[in-house]
């Protein structure tokens, strides 16, 4: 279970002098916050209804004074990582919010991850206006293209310098707020009044202290139509079996979410749950009893669940996550090679649409969920904040402290109700050794 965080405060730049023009939206006197609006970070009484007092968040929203001068403003945005439902609207949303709320004009897109914060790779930086990002929530991936891999922090703040950004917008996983944090250090080592603030982006759903990560919605109903045509093919055949492998480096959630959702799936593979293919309680086994009941049987299996079972090198990608086995392909062979050996006919059909559950556009949901993120990452930059990132917490939107969130990953806990509803939903054995 993740623990509770010990340090929830937010750096500030310094006193805000300037008054927000954001004071009418509408005609209607704006909703400000104050840094002593709190959210609790639990939400229910604990040691038997005793009164303990409990961490809490500011709570995000626009701020009746802001630090920075909006007609002197300069803003960047970057996006890193692999793609996610959503960038697109998260682009979109702070763009806007930069324009029409505080009149910024110099609002730059840098292009192709990190890699466009140094200047030697020659990724021009494109200036972005409402006029062009207006149809971009339609398209899935991001506008400003997207790389993975490490850069040197201090030309990313040699960059910053040169064209005089204000404020960074960086949209990314744990490595890319990872880097955030080392910018923000090298931002303070240099005495610069910059602001840098982060936008979580990870379809795993597995940032901590938070309620979701956006881009997760869209992604399992993504995740949802892969795993109904899985069991349309199961059904459709003697012995049939569909297996789907979801993303999922080291949390569990889409697997979780596209089972419960279809509620025709069998086996559900998570990071989280470890897992044996041999003996009389292991995967194999147990699949061919319900095979015997049933006819059919769906696996949906996380691409982190597993890893144990295969023969895998320590090399890593560009991002320096440890590059896992395909655990898709592995039980596929497994499987096969298990049922010929006791000459008995199965028909698998292995599906892996992880490139398309990634690469599609954000559904409605997610696409209200990116503009309030945006919305809230635009008000906390222009009142000095930094270090840290927007979120949503117990329903709210909330500024956490990015050192919070760069020192783990949430999981799906086997002991909460979440991993249960799984298991009451398959039917499988809550352990396969």
């Amino acid at each position: 279970m993740t623990p509770a965080p010990s340090d929830t405060s937010i750096p500030s730049l310094g006193p805000c002098l300037f008054h927000s023009p954001v004071h009418r939206i509408g005609g209607v006197e704006a909703p400000f916050k104050t840094d002593a609006d709190r959210i609790l970070y639990h939400s229910h009484l604990l040691e038997n209804g005793r009164d303990f007092s409990t961490p809490s968040y500011e709570e995000a929203g626009p701020r009746e004074m802001i630090y920075f001068d909006p007609n002197r403003t300069s803003v960047g945005i970057v996006t890193c990582g692999g793609l996610c439902p959503g960038l697109n609207d998260i682009i979109r949303g702070l763009v806007n919010r930069c324009h029409h709320q505080y009149g910024i004009s110099r609002v730059y897109g840098f292009r192709y991850g990190y890699e466009g914060l140094v200047q030697r790779f020659g990724h021009t930086p494109l200036l972005l206006k409402p006029s062009s990002v207006e149809q971009g929530h339609h398209f899935g991936g991001t506008m400003l293209g997207s790389s993975r891999g490490k850069q040197d922090i201090g030309e990313m703040v040699d960059t910053l310098e040169d064209m005089k950004i204000d404020i960074l917008f960086v949209i990314g996983g744990d490595g890319t707020l990872r880097g955030a944090a080392e910018i923000t250090q090298e931002i303070e080592k240099r005495g610069l009044k910059k602001a840098v603030v982060g936008i979580p982006k990870t379809i795993d759903n597995d940032i901590r202290y938070l309620d979701k990560s956006f881009g997760f919605e869209t992604a399992f109903d993504a995740a949802v139509q892969a795993v109904k045509c899985a069991y349309v093919e199961a059904t459709g055949a003697v012995n049939g079996v569909g297996l789907v492998k979801l993303m999922g480096r080291d949390s569990g959630f889409i697997a979780c979410y596209a089972a419960l959702a279809g509620s025709n799936v069998d086996f559900v593979l998570i990071p989280e749950v470890p897992f044996e293919l041999e003996g009389a309680g292991g995967l194999l086994e147990v699949l061919r009893h319900r095979l015997m009941r049933r006819g059919s049987a769906v696996i949906v299996v996380s691409e982190g669940a597993g890893q144990h079972l295969m023969h895998t090198s320590d090399a890593t990608d560009a991002s320096g996550n440890k590059r896992y086995g395909d655990i898709g392909q592995f039980l596929k062979d497994q499987i096969n090679a298990f049922f010929k050996g006791r000459q008995t006919e199965v028909n698998l059909k292995y599906i892996d649409p992880s490139y398309i559950v990634r690469s599609v556009p954000a559904n409605a949901q997610d696409n209200v969920y990116c503009s309030r993120l945006a919305q809230a990452a635009v008000h906390a930059a222009m009142s000095g904040k930094t270090g840290m990132l927007v979120g949503r917490w117990h329903g709210s939107f909330v500024h956490l402290p990015l050192e919070l969130v760069i020192h783990g990953r949430r999981k799906v806990d086997p002991t909460q109700e979440l991993w249960h509803s799984v298991l009451e939903c398959t039917g499988q054995p809550a352990v396969m050794r």
